[in-house]
């Protein structure tokens, strides 16, 4: 295992041109020894390329890839101890199970008796041990992933295991199961593990800590609850969430956000604020039912109530403004309107798009 660094690092697939088009605007980030990351964005964001850079398998344009210290930028693939898994699961067809994991450390020129301590300990973790024997092309799209996965696994110096959209070809269910397993694997080898996505539901089920992309930057780094509960931009508030988080542009009026015709104390210092492109958004999760009189409480008419099995998710209007809220699929409403309260502590508020600290 190994301590990642990425230090003022950029890339572009045309370095010739006239004005740098950057598949990565510049960048440094640390990934820990040990820890579950999940780089996380629209496809054409550069998460792969990112992944490729670690790898080795692209050199970046500019700065410079440290492994514990020690500067790897210009050394290749095999010199990294790197493990890669694909979109697509890469094995060897010809192949029985166990020769696919024992593969790597038979290269390396590992004793017999390691090499078989080590593949039934990793078939047994992964649940192949009892296809060790069998032709690796006959089995399932998953557990040929779980192989690709293995061959990383069976290496104890191996320095990070990156994973390149590996569940795309996987089933739903499935996809839960092989999450909880690569979480299982962190938990007992302490193999760090970064792994690309595009879908939110398996970053946040998976990751400790998630790196979020847009256009080629990193625009927010942190927990699932802090990407959730404190978005640093409209662009990770729309991303993250189920629905995405009710976003307003708003004015101020006597200290007060001014949302359509009604007004809202939250818990900012409004004075700060210089530009007049300004935002509110708040999580559906957050809003509760209210009472009139009660502050910062809005009159709704209620378009659409949808049941989710564990929740409800209402549609309601005012002021020619759409808002969602998830409530309990036991709560009693008799009547077309609707009090919905927006707690101070939960809103977010944006300038420029950026969150107002």
């Amino acid at each position: 295992m190994a301590k990642i660094e990425l230090k003022e690092v950029a890339h572009t697939y045309h370095p010739q041109a006239e004005q740098i088009d950057y598949a990565l605007k510049p960048f440094s980030i640390t990934w820990n020894d040990g820890h579950r990351y999940a780089v996380l964005g629209p496809s054409g964001c550069g998460k792969t390329t990112m992944l490729n850079i670690m790898s080795g398998i692209v050199t970046p344009y500019s700065g410079r890839i440290l492994f514990d210290g020690v500067d790897v930028t210009q050394k290749p693939t095999a010199s990294r101890n790197i493990a890669q898994v694909f979109q697509f699961p890469v094995i060897y067809h010809t192949m029985t199970v166990e020769q696919n994991l024992a593969f790597p450390l038979i290269c390396r020129k590992v004793s017999s008796d390691i090499i078989k301590k080590k593949v039934y300990e990793v078939a047994e973790t992964l649940n192949l041990h009892h296809h060790l024997t069998k032709s690796a092309k006959k089995l399932t799209a998953d557990q040929k992933q779980l192989i690709s996965l293995g061959r990383g696994l069976v290496r104890d110096e191996v320095s990070a295991i990156l994973m390149d959209e590996p569940l795309t070809v996987i089933d739903p269910d499935l996809k839960f199961r092989l999450r909880r397993t690569l979480k299982e694997i962190n938990e007992k080898y302490k193999t760090t593990l970064i792994y690309v996505t595009h879908d939110q539901n398996e970053a946040m089920t998976f990751a400790e800590n998630i790196v979020v992309m847009d256009h080629g930057s990193i625009v927010q780094s942190g927990s699932p609850k802090e990407l959730f509960e404190k978005p640093h931009t409209t662009f990770v508030a729309y991303f993250i969430g189920s629905p995405a988080m009710n976003m307003y542009s708003c004015s101020i009026e006597n200290n007060k956000i001014k949302l359509g015709q009604r007004k809202l104390k939250l818990d900012y210092d409004l004075n700060r604020l210089k530009s007049n492109n300004i935002k509110l958004g708040i999580r559906s999760e957050f809003i509760t039912l209210g009472q009139d009189q009660q502050e910062n409480t809005i009159a709704c008419n209620i378009k659409n109530d949808e049941d989710f099995g564990n929740y409800r998710l209402l549609t309601c209007y005012f002021d020619n403004l759409e808002i969602k809220v998830k409530i309990n699929r036991k709560e009693q409403i008799n009547a077309d309107t609707i009090s919905l309260h927006l707690p101070p502590d939960k809103c977010c508020l944006y300038e420029n798009d950026v969150l107002v600290n």
